[in-house]
């Protein structure tokens, strides 16, 4: 997990409502999290947040028949909601949130964060290290 990060993270959580907030690489590590998620949870929610990516992905047919990139996933609960967005090449951002949640307020300070972090989010292809040897 990468700590410098983390305080990043909390920012997001300014905002009225908002619980955790997790960083993810797209083949399902934590890369990230906010204060307050333990790291069994973060591990957790980081590879289940992979999955919901893959699968919101691989269903942009069925809104006008052509293969539309993903951009969010929005899942609601009957205690809240937990929204998916792209963070660059390879990772994605996560946020829990309470029900009354302002949802474009909390959109928009992901998009915010996602913006001011830049390629600091993006991850990096994997090495193969015993290659180099």
């Amino acid at each position: 997990m990468n700590n410098d990060l983390s305080w990043m993270l909390d920012g997001v959580l300014e905002i009225p409502g908002a619980l955790h907030a997790v960083l993810v690489s797209a083949d399902g590590l934590l890369m990230a999290s906010s204060k307050g998620v333990g790291r069994d949870h973060a591990d957790t929610v980081a590879a289940a947040m992979s999955g919901v990516q893959s699968l919101s992905r691989s269903i942009g047919f069925f809104c006008d028949g052509s293969d539309l990139k993903w951009r969010q996933t929005l899942v609601e609960f009957d205690g809240g909601w937990v929204f998916l967005i792209s963070a660059g090449d390879g990772a994605y951002l996560a946020v829990s949130a309470s029900p009354d949640v302002e949802m474009g307020e909390i959109t928009f300070r992901m998009q915010q964060l996602v913006g001011q972090l830049g390629k600091a989010l993006t991850t990096p292809p994997r090495e193969n290290i015993g290659a180099r040897q």
